[in-house]
């Protein structure tokens, strides 16, 4: 092979991308499908990559930024404004958050709703009965859950449980020894606390109801519904690193709806795939059709440190290099008296900045700079004119 060839195919790698592994696996099947191998294989797939450039590659200073916060907030403005409460199944009730609310949530990483999650069973426990009994071990259990009433006895300054089954008693009075002496007569359980008087017996009956015996933290409540093959255990409050630890969870499946607790336990890798799917999922659920890449981009901003950080000013709009697209967001004074304390350095090398000093900006012909070369210029005049 000569070397102007291996130069022209060296360039051919460089230039051409690789393909999503899906796209990869559909191709095989369509190859197979058809019959075809070989040289005509190649010459396919070498068609197939030069359309993928055209349809997804951008041009160098392209501002796919604007384009992306205005591909997603036009469709925004026509969700609904309203979280609503939808019956499950099986009749219990349970928060179903949608629409705006739900995308302010995903992108600013907040904590505002009840985190839901799904729970799939290894095949060996997908059963009804299974899915039941895990469903009821999970459940977080308090003791103001399990007693059928509670008293405050101010004459003795005591605290008194009637609970209803005798196993919860058992594990509260073990619990229960270190805020004083516990007597336990038959489902009656007794405390006297080491130091009592009316606020602490009143503050002390609060935390001792709130005590949790049993189950797993934050799920507070499970319903258990059949989709497709499989018996799948969905939840309000999340806990996902404990959940998946029990062998019994199909870790594969199992899923989330709360993005830092996919950071914690699986990574900044999932963490960004559950941004870009809960995104997704929650504009198709309004049927807006945003590109999938406008989403992508805005899960990479968002992950770009390693740990998730929220769009607004106390994350990704707060920690911009540039002192004067800080202080043109949020908290103007705040930012350009720090910068001015501290000395800072802003090199207008955003879009933001040089919008409000009336520069032209970095973006599409703005990111180069022409020269004159005014000798060159004269001889191509001269030559001109001697024609």
């Amino acid at each position: 092979m000569s070397e102007q060839k291996l130069e022209l195919k060296l360039e051919k790698q460089v230039r051409l991308p690789e393909l999503p592994q899906a796209l990869l696996e559909e191709f095989e099947r369509y190859c197979k499908k058809k019959g075809i191998e070989g040289k005509k294989k190649e010459e396919l797939l070498e068609k197939l990559k030069q359309r993928f450039i055209e349809r997804y590659a951008y041009e160098p200073g392209e501002a796919i930024g604007i384009v992306t916060a205005q591909s997603i907030s036009e469709p925004a403005t026509q969700m609904t404004m309203r979280s609503y409460t939808l019956a499950s199944l099986v009749g219990s009730i349970t928060k179903v958050v949608q629409g705006l609310p739900r995308l302010i949530e995903i992108f600013d990483l907040r904590q505002t709703f009840d985190k839901s999650m799904k729970i799939y069973l290894k095949p060996e426990f997908n059963t009804k009965e299974h899915a039941k009994k895990f469903a009821m071990e999970i459940k977080e259990r308090k003791i103001g859950d399990v007693i059928s009433s509670s008293t405050l006895d101010l004459l003795n300054m005591q605290l008194e449980f009637e609970f209803r089954r005798k196993e919860d008693l058992e594990v509260a009075a073990e619990r229960l020894k270190r805020y004083g002496k516990v007597s336990i007569r038959e489902k009656r359980l007794t405390l006297k606390p080491h130091q009592a008087d009316m606020k602490t017996l009143r503050t002390l009956k609060q935390r001792v109801l709130s005590m949790r015996i049993g189950g797993v933290e934050g799920i507070k409540r499970v319903i258990v519904v059949k989709e497709g093959e499989d018996w799948v255990i969905q939840t309000t409050g999340s806990n996902l690193k404990e959940i998946l630890q029990d062998p019994r969870v199909d870790v594969r499946r199992t899923t989330t709806d709360d993005i830092m607790q996919i950071y914690e336990t699986l990574g900044i890798e999932a963490a960004r795939n559950a941004i870009l799917r809960e995104a997704k999922q929650t504009l198709d659920e309004q049927g807006l059709d945003v590109d999938i890449r406008h989403i992508m981009l805005v899960a990479d901003i968002m992950c770009v440190d390693g740990v998730p950080r929220p769009i607004g000013r106390y994350g990704v709009a707060g920690r911009k290099p540039s002192v004067l697209a800080r202080a043109n967001f949020e908290e103007t004074k705040k930012h350009l008296r720090n910068a001015a304390i501290l000395g800072s350095v802003d090199k207008l090398r955003g879009v933001f900045e040089n919008v409000m000093l009336n520069r032209v900006i970095p973006v599409g012909t703005g990111i180069v700079e022409l020269k004159l070369d005014v000798e060159k210029l004269g001889r191509l005049k001269g030559a001109n004119q001697a024609k």
